[in-house]
């Protein structure tokens, strides 16, 4: 009898002790490497001196946040949780940098200014020591809406509110000589838009930009008259630049898909090919529903893309929106990785990417 008892006043202090241990282990982040066969180092760099300091960039992706219409679960669960999560990633890796690859919010295209407020207030809490870091966040689909309801007054106000974006939800910017440029993906989706003439501008000016600085003032200016037709309405200027010597680009939607896909299915990781040009239907996690304003398996059109690679000539891509994790290799050899969702709302395993950059421009492989 004395023996059941004992055991009775013990076992609030084991459920207190299993559910600590849970809690750590849950926050705790685990990385996998990639396998070195899906990628070859730049080949526009050489003489690689391994005394440089490298930049060390987290890439996170649909937070899904519902700021101050989060329910019991969210609040004290989920979102717990992956506060904790931000928290633990930053103390054992030590990130340099930290870029948010847009869906802050859950449906923040329906929502009203003031409870956008209470979404960027959650954002702030959750983010903890990344705060002190240098920060940038693009703009997804649940963030803006889509193109029949997209609102050029609108973004600019949620653009406003994160380091870095102009008024169409684009910037640029470089660090530790690593040139970005990040695009609002959702507007090149949009036919007659202001806003994606907006964002067709930021294309051209960081294009110019960029043979200026690798050409040479007078070659670039001889070639700025010359343009050439594409698809639809796209027109380019002529590029010299070689494929590849661009800027880190980052977008919300990943490019339209012709080429290798490399996805983990269990511990496995395996290539597909999808003539459709959309994310495989197999890279994406079924079991979880509210996609949002656009399907899982949705590209930024084929003639947006070629525009993009003609214009910037990437060095590697970033994109998101799929909430699973996938590494494609475009025709002319660019890389594109997809971040997995951060968060419990859609998986049963949130994820996110730490990618290396050597400072004289070439990128190791993300984690």
């Amino acid at each position: 009898m004395m023996a059941a008892v004992a055991w009775r006043s013990l076992l609030p202090v084991i459920m207190i002790s299993i559910f600590m241990v849970y809690e750590d282990w849950v926050s705790f982040p685990s990385c996998k490497l990639l396998p070195s066969t899906t990628y070859s180092p730049d080949k526009h760099v050489e003489n690689v001196d391994d005394s440089l300091e490298d930049l060390k960039v987290m890439m996170v992706a649909n937070l899904l946040l519902l700021g101050s219409e989060a329910g019991f679960v969210n609040l004290y669960f989920r979102d717990y949780y992956m506060s904790k999560f931000f928290k633990k990633s930053f103390q054992s890796l030590n990130p340099d940098m930290l870029l948010v690859l847009g869906d802050v919010s859950a449906k923040g295209s329906e929502l009203s200014r003031t409870k956008w407020l209470s979404v960027l207030h959650q954002f702030d809490n959750m983010l903890g020591p990344f705060l002190d870091l240098p920060l940038h966040v693009i703009l997804g689909d649940r963030d803006v809406g889509e193109c029949s309801g997209l609102c050029a007054n609108s973004v600019t106000w949620i653009a406003r509110n994160f380091p870095g974006l102009d008024s169409s939800g684009c910037g640029a910017f470089e660090i530790s000589n690593i040139s970005f440029v990040s695009l609002n993906a959702v507007a090149l989706l949009c036919g007659n838009n202001k806003l994606r003439f907006d964002v067709e501008k930021v294309i051209e000016r960081e294009s110019v930009g960029l043979q200026m600085e690798i050409e040479g003032m007078d070659e670039t200016n001889n070639g700025f008259g010359m343009f050439s037709e594409m698809s639809n309405d796209f027109r380019w200027r002529v590029n010299a630049m070689k494929s590849g010597s661009g800027p880190v680009l980052l977008l919300h939607f990943p490019l339209y898909r012709s080429g290798k896909t490399h996805i983990w299915e269990g511990s496995t990781f395996k290539s597909i090919i999808d003539p459709s040009g959309k994310v495989p239907a197999s890279a994406q996690r079924e079991g979880f529903s509210g996609t949002g304003p656009y399907d899982l398996s949705q590209t930024v059109p084929p003639n947006a893309t070629e525009y993009i690679f003609h214009a910037l000539k990437p060095r590697i891509i970033f994109s998101a929106h799929t909430q699973e994790f996938s590494d494609h290799t475009h025709p002319d050899g660019t890389r594109e990785v997809t971040i997995p969702a951060m968060t419990w709302k859609v998986r049963d395993d949130p994820g996110f990417i730490v990618a290396t950059f050597q400072r004289n421009k070439s990128a190791e492989d993300p984690n």
